[in-house]
């Protein structure tokens, strides 16, 4: 069976987050200016004190993740914070304390302008680079994790009543449809030389019709909608993610009793998923499928790995990467 029960609370793999967290914080503290720890912004040395805490925090929420029980629970919830944190700071920094943003600048909070963005400006690519090293460490993980607006519409598809999925190749027919008018839209814009206020009116629109696409679609299928059918980074996120090694495996023996595809609120559990013996591409790594599977068929897989060792590996680079990026100045 390739359930992950065996997962365990070994103390090396939360003292291997607290290091690893110390390993991407220290450069940094050290090398980035203005400064890239929040704290240190506001009193210098205190980034040294931040980044600690940051350790010790990945610590603790590893071994909370590392329970099969808990770690749905457990990864809405860090999901949660993440997205709250990022946009305390967003709306922190907008109303005059600019010490919370990043560069000073800002910057729309829309995932698809990673990929627009740059393409418009012609620069500006430290946003491209931290979502690749993402997906090279954890793949798809980003989608189910780490995106800033993905948790909205996980909050929308929660308010729902489960409904069929759309078949995979309707949905990512959209997404490609989307990426494409991103793409094109972001070059042409440049091409006419559209001022940059011009060119962010147009972003904020699109961003609020991906909030519509939650309220109005997500929230009445029950199904992550704007992620899984809509989001033109959550296609590049699930297609390059597949260079990542990391994968949810089914094992097998499975009865297809759609328990998993019920608990899979991106889609990639579908009767025709179930058939090609796996999840499809839509899978992010949630791992919220595993403990729906009463015979443990559904876990993690990594080369060379047995799945509960698959599944900690994994849930310390998530955590890892989570905490780093909660307490790095962004926007």
């Amino acid at each position: 069976m390739l359930g992950s029960r065996g997962g365990g609370r070994s103390a090396a793999l939360p003292a291997a987050a607290f290091l690893l967290v110390l390993l991407l914080l220290v450069p940094v503290q050290l090398v980035v200016d203005p400064p890239g720890l929040l704290l240190e912004r506001f009193l210098p040395g205190a980034g040294w004190l931040e980044l600690v805490l940051a350790g010790l925090y990945a610590a603790w929420l590893t071994r909370k993740m590392l329970d099969p029980r808990l770690a749905p629970r457990w990864r809405h919830r860090l999901w949660t914070i993440f997205t709250v944190v990022f946009f305390a700071q967003l709306i922190i920094g907008l109303l005059g304390a600019e010490r919370f943003l990043m560069t000073g600048d800002l910057h729309l909070p829309i995932p698809a302008l990673i990929i627009a963005g740059p393409l418009f400006r012609g620069g500006g690519l430290f946003m491209p680079i931290l979502f690749g090293a993402t997906v090279l460490l954890v793949g798809p993980a980003w989608c189910s994790h780490l995106c800033y607006i993905g948790a909205w519409d996980h909050w929308a598809a929660r308010l729902g009543r489960r409904r069929p999925g759309t078949p995979a190749g309707n949905r990512h027919r959209v997404q490609w449809a989307v990426l494409l008018l991103v793409v094109g839209a972001a070059l042409l814009l440049r091409l006419l030389g559209v001022s940059g206020m011009a060119a962010g009116v147009l972003a904020a629109a699109f961003g609020l019709f991906s909030v519509g696409v939650m309220l109005a679609v997500s929230r009445r299928r029950g199904q992550m909608a704007h992620c899984s059918g809509f989001c033109p980074l959550g296609l590049v996120a699930t297609w390059a993610g597949r260079i990542n090694p990391f994968r949810v495996k089914l094992g097998p023996g499975c009865t297809r009793c759609g328990a998993c595809t019920s608990a899979c609120r991106y889609g990639a559990l579908q009767d025709e998923d179930l058939a090609a013996g796996g999840p499809g591409r839509g899978c992010t790594l949630c791992g919220d499928c595993l403990q729906r599977c009463r015979e443990g068929h559904l876990g993690y897989a990594f080369p060379g790995l047995g799945a509960g060792a698959s599944r900690s590996l994994f849930i310390v680079m998530v955590v890892v990467l989570h905490a780093s990026f909660l307490v790095v100045a962004r926007m």
